[in-house]
């Protein structure tokens, strides 16, 4: 007959098991809650070093698709939820993918692309260094980019601003070297002319009357021509002169009120444009050269006669916006070509007929500007008109006001 019953030895033995057993499983929940807490640690720190990635940063599937995103992107498109949806339609608002993305090739080459690109984002648009890199892993039959998007704006704007700085120095140089060399002849050439329209009397009884009437006309157009060039000279030697730094409190609206009374007599002229003001009725001071200031609002009021020809609207504007004073002249003229705006402020570059300009007035205006801390803002549609913003900071003392 068997005996079933279990000994105290059993017992013992049965016990020491699971004490073994449950020291192991308590073993196995301390490295478990050691790893948990080793990942924790690992995502808080991947987490803070992507909080601290100032880029927009996305994850897309292969067919552009938005997979996940930082909180840069959302600074960005706040109230988006961008997660399934293409990046093309949200930076784009378009339903193709954009031509210059680098994402598409970085698939193909495996490699890591980059790329600049525009963006019209909210009421302006953006520029954005680019970099897309592929993403591929052994558990996923479906390849992935990681794609950053730096803001580099304001960075491409100083560097656009100081390149033109370097340019204008430079023209500025060669515009008074070429002014004073041309200057002296150009004198001798005028002088010798007036002697010729002298002695011209003495001649009448002793030259054919039509030999006489040739001579004086050939002079006047020679005098009438050194004029022209000598207007040419002193705007070359006002271009390249430098704005004084001795600058003094200036009322705009004071510029604006006698710079009209230059041109009234050209808007009696054409009584066929129509000019309208809106003038701040308290309009704080700048600080600045007043009789430079003039000059460029005398350029900008020229250029719009010019643009809206015989026919038109010119609107002078003043007003303040926070901490400066702007200053804009708009016209319903011809517009400027969009491959044109870029070259708007480049020495010698105009849009005039030939005759009517050497492209150093909107050159002055902006180098005048840049001496006042100040920037010169263009808006145009071709065949609607133009406008020009002049941004001034305010005279110290009126921050306050």
């Amino acid at each position: 007959m068997q005996n079933n019953k279990t000994s105290l030895h059993d017992l013992i033995g049965i016990e020491h098991s699971k004490l073994n057993f449950f020291q192991e499983l308590q073993q196995s929940i301390e490295d478990l809650k050691a790893i948990n807490r080793e990942s924790e640690n690992q995502r808080r720190e991947i987490a803070a070093i992507l909080d601290g990635i100032t880029d927009v940063m996305m994850v897309l599937s292969e067919d552009m698709r938005i997979i996940s995103v930082n909180h840069v992107f959302e600074e960005l498109f706040p109230g988006i939820n961008p997660i399934g949806k293409t990046c093309h339609s949200i930076f784009r608002n378009s339903s193709n993918p954009c031509p210059e993305c680098p994402a598409f090739r970085s698939l193909s080459t495996n490699s890591v692309c980059k790329e600049t690109a525009i963006f019209h984002i909210g009421d302006g648009n953006m520029q954005f260094d680019m970099v897309a890199s592929p993403l591929k892993s052994p558990t996923r039959s479906e390849h992935r980019i990681l794609i950053f998007k730096r803001d580099v704006t304001m960075e491409k704007k100083y560097q656009a601003k100081f390149y033109q700085a370097e340019k204008m120095a430079t023209i500025g140089v060669l515009a008074a070297g070429v002014a004073h060399e041309i200057n002296n002849p150009l004198a001798a050439v005028a002088g010798f002319a007036e002697g010729i329209q002298r002695r011209l009397a003495r001649l009448d009884d002793s030259v054919p009357e039509d030999l006489a009437d040739d001579l004086r006309d050939y002079t006047n157009t020679i005098l009438k021509e050194c004029l022209r060039c000598q207007e040419i000279v002193k705007t070359l030697l006002t271009f390249s002169r430098p704005v004084s730094s001795d600058f003094v409190p200036v009322n705009l609206n004071q510029v604006v009120g006698d710079t009209m009374k230059l041109l009234h007599h050209q808007f009696r002229k054409r009584r066929s444009i129509t000019l309208t003001t809106a003038l701040a009725s308290t309009l704080p001071h700048v600080s600045g050269d007043e009789a430079q200031l003039k000059q460029v609002t005398l350029n900008l009021m020229t250029n719009a006669i010019d643009a809206v020809g015989d026919c038109g609207t010119i609107g002078v504007q003043t007003a303040r916006r926070g901490d400066h004073v702007e200053l804009r002249v708009c016209d319903t003229g011809c517009g400027i070509p969009p491959e044109s705006k870029n070259m708007l402020f480049e020495p010698f570059f105009t849009t005039k007929p030939v005759g009517r300009g050497i492209g150093i007035g909107l050159s002055t205006c902006f180098n005048i500007v840049r001496e006042h801390g100040g920037d010169i803002v263009v808006d145009s549609t071709v065949g609607k008109g133009s406008s020009f913003t002049v941004k001034l900071p305010l005279h110290q003392e009126s921050h306050h006001a």
